[in-house]
């Protein structure tokens, strides 16, 4: 059974009477239907379809009795067949005004509500319900008449707001309304055009005091009224929205007739033909170019004010102005290669063989992956300037970026096209500028990428440095893979440490070290001074510097592994002279050792007091560091305490336990080196590394310190021209150490002319250039006593007589 939806609401007679006019008899056992999603009030009257056989049994019983019947709302509306527990207890008894049977087998009844009544006893459930009722007589009002008045004219107030804000109530209701004085007929009427739901509506039915039911009937309209305001917001914003894009269109529409009546071109059109032009012409991939074709149709369907609009433009320009298929042709001539690097770099084999290598292969081979080389070296030493050499030599585009301190993976792989300003990352950006897809592509500062909330750059150069990867490179802003095999990608770093492991796993890293004085003064008179000449406006007619000159500034301007500070002494003669050329002065300034001062003042650099002499307690060490290699001088002396040992200098923890271990190993043989085993107990050692000012760390100085301690504790003399480096064990073993080249280069600067270093890093000797190995004489040991044998200056007596002088040195520094 169903019911309509909107029910004509009808005032009918007078309290106590039918609608006939006579006074109302009403039986006690009568027919029940359950209705669905309604409630019927008294003196209300609407059409019912009634559909289910029971329920026809109880009309059909009705009719056949006096037309009575009771209307009760079932809990349940999905309830197909009922029970009592499913139907309210409280209903409408009502009268069948009429009844028209339907073609499908349904009823249609008109009813109209009578008198509320509450069920007593279900007397028959078959085959139709059948019920006894007790009929509820209206409650007297028992509010005041002021309070009265002031409810019913609240309510019918609220009836007429929510009328003018669209509640769709009939005019001649609304006008029942307006003249009823009864607050329990008020209440019905009005509850029946609410559109309550179920629950609400049979709410109402229960309450039997017509003042209750008022105040609870204007809850609910207040209710109604803020939805109602609510909807004619939201309606009224659409509306003006709608309004304004009808206008606009409209006046679009105008301006589109002025412009073809005065003969001016489509400008939408001719856009949209001339992107298409530019994606025919750009040669993409088959996906990019679907890609490109479908935002074209966007954009050709889309206004072309709107805020999306500008945003497809822009990825438009970008996927065409990218060198899909655009790319230099290589110089496969290796002689030619080879004279320009040699032209542009003086040294640096290693990488030159490396280059030579790729062009030879690539001559045989048309199609290969680019290869991904890191340069890894200390500042000054010419990896970058390498890349553009590399680029002239094979005759490609350079492109750099820089890495220092980026931290945001969106600088890689670009932003989202979500996001308001959105750019592809440094990559497509850098191909982009390149106008080819093979440059040489350099990224400086590798090992100085951060990471924060942003991402992990480091993380997303893993897809760009792989070279089973980049082939589909995906930036975030384009969506669409583009190939990166055919660049060639060369990074630099100054540590390979702390490059992600996964990162430096996919590059071939290429040490650079520092340059001998000899390849120092070859480079300043090839490359350094010819370039500050021409920087500076003058030439050779206005300065000469000679080697002697160039070889002071190198060793006592600046102590470095590469050429910076070397080429800006040289700048600053160069300036001195361009300043007196301009204030007319004339002939050739000669620079020489003897006249360095005047254009330099004094060294910055000079040999300490302590490496004039050999020296009790004093240990040459040779150490790595970021510029290069050092040679630090580790400083040990005793005297009477109770057995502590003292660590100044700076030093980080891991030379901290260097200097534990060369004491355990002192004391563990103490009586093979001669010295007094309970003496410990009863000295203090110190040992301190110069420059405190700057932090040391690293295990490269244990046999220095070793050597500085049982020199200070023997009071035998360490041999000046003799520096060492390695890392000593509790056994004595010399365990093996990097950055040879570095050091060697380092004791060459100060003099040095005997260099211990441990046998395992006899393949890195080896590798040293001849010209860093003349005049130095290397000893490669595996054992602490090698270490003191080479190092100590002990004099040529019997080593009985060497136990006695370091028994009698202990005992000085006894207590009596």
């Amino acid at each position: 059974m169903s019911e309509e939806k909107e029910p004509k609401t009808e005032e009918k007679d007078s309290e106590g009477q039918s609608p006939s006019g006579q006074e109302r008899r009403l039986p006690a056992v009568i027919p029940l239907l359950p209705v669905r999603d309604v409630v019927i009030y008294p003196f209300m009257i609407l059409p019912l379809f009634v559909g289910r056989d029971k329920s026809i049994r109880a009309v059909d019983e009705s009719l056949s009795r006096d037309r009575i019947i009771l209307l009760v709302a079932q809990k349940d509306a999905e309830a197909e067949d009922p029970s009592q527990e499913e139907i309210y207890p409280v209903g409408t008894i009502s009268m069948i005004m009429r009844m028209l049977k339907m073609p499908d087998g349904r009823v249609k009844v008109l009813v109209q509500g009578v008198a509320r009544a509450r069920i007593t006893e279900y007397l028959r459930k078959n085959p139709y319900f059948e019920v006894r009722v007790a009929e509820v007589p209206e409650a007297e009002a028992t509010a005041p008449p002021l309070e009265m008045e002031a409810l019913m004219r609240s309510v019918k107030e609220q009836v007429g707001k929510s009328v003018q804000l669209g509640k769709g109530i009939s005019p001649d209701v609304l006008v029942i309304i307006n003249n009823l004085d009864h607050p329990g007929r008020l209440g019905d009427l009005v509850a029946s055009n609410l559109d309550l739901k179920v629950e609400d509506a049979q709410e109402i039915l229960e309450i039997m005091d017509p003042v209750v039911r008022l105040r609870r009937i204007a809850e609910l309209l207040g209710k109604e009224i803020e939805v109602l305001e609510m909807q004619q917001k939201i309606q009224s914003q659409a509306r003006g929205e709608m309004d304004k894009t009808q206008k606009e269109y409209y006046l679009r529409e105008q301006l589109k007739a002025i412009q073809k009546e005065l003969g001016e071109a489509d400008e939408r059109a001719q856009e949209i033909q001339e992107y298409s032009a530019k994606i025919e012409k750009a040669k993409m991939p088959p996906q990019v170019e679907a890609e490109a074709r479908q935002q074209l149709g966007r954009l050709q369907r889309m206004h072309p004010d709107a805020a999306e609009a500008s945003v497809i433009r822009t990825y438009l320009d970008w996927l065409i102005e990218l060198p899909w298929g655009r790319q230099t042709k290589d110089k496969l001539s290796i002689k030619k290669a080879s004279s320009i690097l040699e032209e542009d770099h003086y040294d640096l084999e290693k990488v030159k063989e490396r280059i030579l290598e790729y062009l030879a292969v690539r001559k045989l081979k048309k199609k290969m992956k680019g290869p991904i080389l890191c340069f890894v070296g200390p500042p000054g030493v010419g990896k970058t300037s390498l890349g553009r050499s590399i680029a002239r030599a094979l005759s490609r585009k350079f492109v750099r970026i820089s890495l220092g301190g980026v931290r945001d993976e969106a600088e890689i792989r670009g932003h989202r096209r979500t996001y308001i300003g959105a750019l592809p990352g440094k990559i497509i950006q850098s191909i982009k500028q390149a106008g080819s897809n093979n440059p040489v592509f350099m990224m400086d500062e590798v090992d100085k990428v951060g990471a924060d909330f942003r991402g992990d750059p480091s993380a997303a150069l893993l897809e760009v440095l792989d070279p089973e990867q980049n082939v589909s490179f995906t930036d975030h802003y384009l969506g669409v893979p583009f190939d990166l095999s055919n660049v060639m990608f060369i990074t630099t770093a100054n540590l390979a440490d702390p490059i992600l492991p996964a990162l430096k796993d996919r590059m071939e890293v290429i040490e650079i070290s520092g340059y001998t004085e000899e390849e120092k003064l070859h480079i300043a008179k090839r490359y350094l001074i010819p370039r500050q000449y021409k920087e500076h406006g003058i030439d050779r007619r206005h300065l000469e510097i000679s080697d002697e000159a160039i070889l002071k500034i190198i060793n006592e301007y600046t102590r470095e592994a590469g050429l910076r500070n070397l080429e800006r002494e040289i700048a600053t003669i160069c300036r001195k002279v361009a300043k007196g050329v301009a204030e007319g002065k004339k002939g050739l300034a000669k620079v020489t050792v003897a006249s360095l001062h005047k254009y330099l003042r004094a060294p910055r650099f000079l040999r300490e007091p302590e490496q004039e002499k050999d020296e009790m307690g004093v240990a040459t060490g040779l150490a790595w560091t970021q510029t290069g290699g050092d040679v630090i001088y580790i400083e040990a002396t005793v005297m009477k305490g109770k057995g502590s040992l003292a660590l100044t200098g700076h030093l980080g923890d891991v030379m901290k336990e260097s200097a534990q271990a060369a004491l355990s190993y002192t004391r563990s043989r103490a009586r093979e080196l001669g010295i007094e085993e309970d003496i410990f107990a009863n000295l203090d050692l110190h040992v301190h590394v110069p420059a405190g000012a700057i932090p040391k760390d690293g295990p490269s100085a244990g046999i220095t310190m070793a050597t500085a301690l049982i020199s200070a504790l023997t009071k035998t003399p360490v041999r000046r021209d003799v520096a060492m480096t390695g890392e000593v064990t509790l056994r004595g073993k010399v365990l093996p150490v990097g950055g040879i080249k570095e050091k060697v280069l380092a004791g060459r600067r100060v003099g040095i002319k005997t260099i211990v270093l441990p046998q395992e890093n006899d393949k890195d000797v080896k590798e040293l250039p001849a010209n860093v190995k003349r005049g130095l004489h290397f000893i490669l040991v595996d054992h602490m006593d090698q270490v003191l044998e080479a190092a100590l200056r002990r004099e040529a007596t019997p080593t009985k007589e060497l136990k006695s002088k370091v028994s009698v040195a202990s005992h000085a520094h006894r207590p009596s």
